[in-house]
């Protein structure tokens, strides 16, 4: 029940900022996004993306293999791919990351250890992520920083609580690792697994560098969707916004993906002292750069569908009677085709004989 709630208030919750923006925007910008895109732009965004998928997958099979797990590029870059379309097209936006994490895993006969690659994956984007973006934020003059200072007491309280909340995470860790509870047993296996799949010698350069460049191919698409919705701003002054909107989709709070991204990079860009229906609609202009990235992923589906259902269709069942000298059967062999393509020759078994 409680992950159903939480469910509906993440959906719940991308619809509410989503009806915000429409509120106060109105729909122009949202159709803006639809007029401004042209085959040049999204042609850019494909082959961004193309890149940006393969890098991650590449990170996905760092990760994994670190960790004792059997992983080839070209299979998990189509599984990345169904993942990303899956999170486009449904809400939520972890579905396609939970799919292709069980379905690993499931093939790897260690689920739980399957998903925990793909949650260390994620987590080591979102740190790159959040490194770069703080950096920027910090150093870069811009508008924004200005705005965020002056709500200077909400970010200290906020940070207090979260330096609070980290002392306390540490004692409970130490007093669990200590212990010999099955918390303290997870806590070391998670302990170790970091070790292991992401600060490894043989690892963490290949994690940091895909997703360094991950984080580059974002903000390349973010600036295509910004020179197609007829901003002129400069890369300085648009960095910090972009940067701002890829750390809100990171909130779980979204329908397929829309939802904060937008609502941040409108107020972004209206502190900013640019247009916030223009900053809405390079938002949505991104949004559909990002659909249309990975619809290789529905390719994925489908042809695996196929195979399949192929796979199944060549299955079949003969029972061929052993006849003996005297004209009476003793015997019947049950012969079954393969059901996965690629599987060796027919087998033949002896399943019964009678007078």
């Amino acid at each position: 029940m409680n992950r159903s709630i939480w469910a509906w208030v993440r959906l719940l919750g991308g619809v509410g900022i989503l009806a915000v923006l429409f509120w106060r925007l109105g729909t122009g910008a949202f159709l803006d996004g639809l007029r401004v895109i042209d085959a040049g732009t999204l042609g850019a965004a494909f082959a961004i993306g193309v890149a940006t998928t393969v890098l991650c997958a590449w990170r996905w099979c760092l990760v994994a293999r670190g960790l004792g797990l059997r992983l080839s590029l070209r299979t998990a870059v189509a599984d990345y791919y169904k993942a990303l379309f899956i999170n486009a097209a449904l809400p939520g936006g972890v579905l396609g990351d939970v799919d292709r994490a069980v379905q690993h895993g499931r093939e790897e006969g260690d689920v739980g250890r399957s998903v925990r690659a793909v949650v260390l994956e994620r987590t080591a984007g979102q740190i790159v992520l959040l490194s770069v973006g703080l950096t920027v934020l910090l150093t870069v003059p811009s508008p924004v920083l200005t705005q965020l200072r002056a709500h200077g007491a909400d970010v200290a309280v906020a940070a207090g609580t979260l330096a609070v909340a980290a002392v306390v995470l540490v004692i409970a860790v130490g007093r669990l690792r200590s212990g010999a509870s099955r918390w303290a047993r997870a806590a070391r296996t998670a302990v170790a697994e970091i070790r292991a799949g992401l600060l490894a010698r043989r690892n963490w350069p290949g994690i940091v560098l895909a997703s360094t460049a991950v984080l580059a191919g974002h903000l390349a698409t973010f600036v295509v969707a910004a020179r197609a919705a007829g901003s002129q701003a400069s890369l300085l002054r648009l960095a910090p916004l972009m940067l701002l909107a890829l750390l809100a989709m990171a909130l779980p709070l979204n329908v397929g993906g829309w939802g904060p991204r937008e609502g941040v990079t409108a107020w972004a860009f209206g502190a900013a002292g640019l247009s916030a229906a223009q900053g809405l609609t390079i938002a949505v202009v991104y949004g559909l750069f990002a659909f249309v990235a990975a619809l290789p992923g529905l390719a994925v589906i489908l042809s695996r569908a196929v195979a399949r259902r192929r796979a199944t269709a060549r299955v079949g069942i003969t029972v061929q009677p052993q006849v003996t000298g005297s004209g009476r059967s003793a015997a019947a062999v049950l012969e079954i085709l393969p059901v996965r393509p690629g599987t060796a020759a027919p087998v033949r078994e002896l399943v019964g004989s009678g007078a």
